[in-house]
C-alpha cells in the first residue's frame, strides 16, 4: 500500500438495521485490510448489541473505528431506545425513524470536522438522502449502500422508471416487471415498500429516491459471477458507477469460531453449534432462519415446525422475537422440538453464528426468507435453498435463486408479510405438507437435487475466488481505492 493511501479516509454511515449494519462494517473492514483509515458512525442504542463484533476488530489493530452519534427517539415518537428498523414494534412507525435520523446530520458534520485525518470519501445507508450534500461540502464523493443485490436493484431501477406497478388495477394483480432480459411477472404487494403506494410512506420514500439520484455511485455486497450482467445493466440503466465488492461476509477467514463474532451476542455457544453439526452425515441438515425481524402469526410458526419434524430430517431452527409469543408458543417447543426432536433439531432462540452453520459440511440446504445477505451467504458457502420471502425485495431474490441461478425450490408462498398482517386470518398460510414436500426437494439426492446443488457449489467456488486478491470483488475494491485517491489528489 502506497503511504499516500494511508491518508485515505472512509466514513461509512449504515442504515438502522442489523441487516445493513454488519455488511456495512465488513466493508470497513476490508477496506481497513487494505491499509486506508475508516470510521463507522452508528447511533448508540445501535452499537451496543454490536459489541462483540466491534470489540473483535478494535483487537484486531486494523484502523478502523466506531463513533455513535446521539438519535432523538422520543422527540420523534418512538420509543426510548429504540434507534434501529429491527426494534420498531410496528413498521407503522419507520416514518418516524426516518424523521429521526435526520437529526444526525449536525452531529455527524461536526464529528467529521473534528477529524485528524480529514474524510475522503462517504458511504451510506439507503435513507440518508442529505449525506451528498454533506460530502459535496467537503468535496468528497459519495456512495451509497442499500444492502441489495444487483439484479433486485435494476429491477427496482426500471420500477422508478416505467412506474408499471402503478398501473396494477389492486395490490395482488400480476403485472410485468420490464427492463429484463426475460419474462418476469410479480404483484404490487410483493414489491419494496416504496412501491406499495401507500400514502404515509410517500413523503420518506420520495425523499430518498432524491438522495439515491444525487449519490455519485452504488457499492453492491454482491459478486458479479452471481449475478452476471446485472451490474452491468444497472450501470448503463442509472448511469452511475455501479461497483461489486462481496461477498463480504467472506472477509472472515481466520476460522470455524472467528466468523461466529460477528454480528450480535449469540443465542448459543459456537462449539456447542459446531459439535451438533460434527456429529451429523454431511449435508443431511437444513438449516432455517428468516432472518433478524422475520415473524410469523403462532398458528403459521407451529404448522413451520410440524412441517420440519413431518421431514425426517435433522434441522436447526433460528427464531427470533420470541418474546412476542405468547407462553403456549414457548411451552409447544420444548414439548414437541426440544424434548420429541432430540439431537435431530437444534433450537437458537434468537442470534445465531448463520456464516460458521452453513459453512459447515453437514448442512445441506437452507430454507430462508431471501433477504440478500442470507441469500448471499448461502450462495458463498454453496448451499442450495427453499424460499419463503417475506417483505422488501425478498421476492425479486426469489425470482434469481429459482429462475435465474436454479440454485433452489419453492416452498410457495404468494403473500407478502405486511398483507398477511393486514388479513383478520391468523391461521396458517403455508401447511404443514407444504413445508415438508419443499425441505423433501431440496434435500433430495436426484438429478434434479444434484444438479441444483452443484450448481450452488459452483457458485460457491467463484465467490470464495472473487474475494481473493486477483479476483473480481477484490479488484473492484483496489478500483474504488484509487478512485477515491484520484479525487483526493485533485
Amino acid at each position: 500500500m502506497e503511504s499516500g493511501l494511508r491518508n485515505l479516509h472512509f466514513v461509512l454511515i449504515p442504515w438502522l438495521g442489523m441487516s445493513h449494519t454488519i455488511p456495512m462494517i465488513d466493508i470497513g473492514r476490508l477496506l481497513a485490510e487494505r491499509g486506508v483509515t475508516v470510521t463507522v458512525v452508528m447511533t448508540r442504542d445501535g452499537a451496543a448489541p454490536l459489541s462483540p463484533t466491534i470489540a473483535q476488530i478494535a483487537s484486531s489493530g486494523l484502523p478502523i473505528r466506531f463513533a455513535t452519534l446521539p438519535l432523538p427517539s422520543v422527540e420523534v415518537g418512538l420509543p426510548e431506545g429504540c434507534e434501529t428498523g429491527d426494534s420498531l414494534p410496528s413498521m407503522d412507525l419507520m416514518p418516524n425513524l426516518y424523521r429521526g435520523s435526520k437529526f444526525l446530520r449536525q452531529p455527524l458534520e461536526e464529528l467529521l470536522r473534528e477529524q485528524t485525518i480529514a474524510p475522503s470519501c462517504i458511504i451510506c445507508g439507503a435513507c440518508y438522502p442529505w449525506t451528498p450534500e454533506v460530502a459535496r461540502e467537503l468535496g468528497i464523493p459519495c456512495f451509497i449502500f442499500q444492502g441489495f443485490g444487483s439484479f433486485s436493484l435494476l429491477c427496482m431501477h426500471n420500477l422508478y422508471c416505467y412506474r408499471t406497478h402503478e398501473r396494477a388495477s389492486s395490490p395482488t394483480e400480476p403485472f410485468v416487471l420490464p427492463g429484463l432480459p426475460f419474462h418476469f411477472e410479480i404483484a404490487r404487494q410483493q414489491l419494496p415498500l416504496q412501491f406499495q403506494l401507500l400514502p404515509r410512506f410517500t413523503e420518506m420514500c420520495n425523499e430518498v429516491r432524491e438522495g439515491e439520484l444525487a449519490m455519485d455511485g452504488v457499492l453492491v455486497n454482491s459478486v458479479d459471477e452471481l449475478e452476471p450482467g446485472y451490474a452491468e445493466r444497472l450501470a448503463a440503466a442509472s448511469g452511475k458507477k455501479v461497483c461489486t465488492i462481496g461477498p463480504v461476509s467472506l472477509c472472515y477467514r481466520s476460522g470455524r469460531l472467528d466468523v461466529a463474532n460477528r454480528g450480535k451476542k449469540l443465542s448459543v455457544d459456537a462449539s456447542r453449534c459446531l459439535d451438533w453439526l460434527d456429529s451429523m452425515k454431511p449435508r443431511s441438515v437444513i438449516y432455517v432462519s428468516f432472518g433478524s425481524v422475520g415473524s410469523f402469526a403462532p398458528a403459521q410458526l407451529m404448522e413451520l415446525g410440524y412441517g420440519l419434524l413431518a421431514s425426517n430430517r435433522p434441522f436447526i431452527w433460528v427464531i427470533n422475537g420470541l418474546e412476542r409469543f405468547p407462553g403456549a408458543v414457548d411451552q409447544w417447543l420444548q414439548e414437541k422440538l426440544e424434548k420429541e426432536g432430540d439431537s435431530k433439531c437444534l433450537l437458537i432462540r434468537g442470534w445465531a453464528p448463520q456464516v460458521m452453520i452453513l459453512s459447515h459440511p453437514a448442512v445441506g440446504g437452507f430454507l430462508t426468507h431471501c433477504g440478500w445477505n442470507s441469500t448471499l451467504e448461502s450462495a458463498s458457502a454453496g448451499v442450495p435453498m427453499a424460499t419463503w420471502p417475506l417483505f422488501s425485495e425478498q421476492f425479486l431474490n426469489e425470482k434469481l435463486i429459482l429462475d435465474v441461478l436454479g440454485i433452489g425450490v419453492a416452498v410457495g408462498v404468494k403473500t407478502s408479510m405486511q398483507q398477511m398482517r393486514q388479513s383478520p386470518e391468523e391461521g396458517a398460510r403455508i401447511s404443514r405438507e407444504e413445508v415438508a414436500k419443499a425441505v423433501e426437494r431440496l434435500m433430495d439426492g436426484g438429478q434434479e437435487g444434484e444438479e441444483r446443488r452443484r450448481r450452488a457449489e459452483e457458485f460457491g467456488e467463484k465467490a470464495r475466488k472473487a474475494m481473493m486478491e486477483g479476483g473480481s470483488s477484490y479488484e473492484n475494491v483496489t478500483r474504488l481505492i484509487e478512485l477515491v485517491a484520484t479525487k483526493a489528489k485533485e
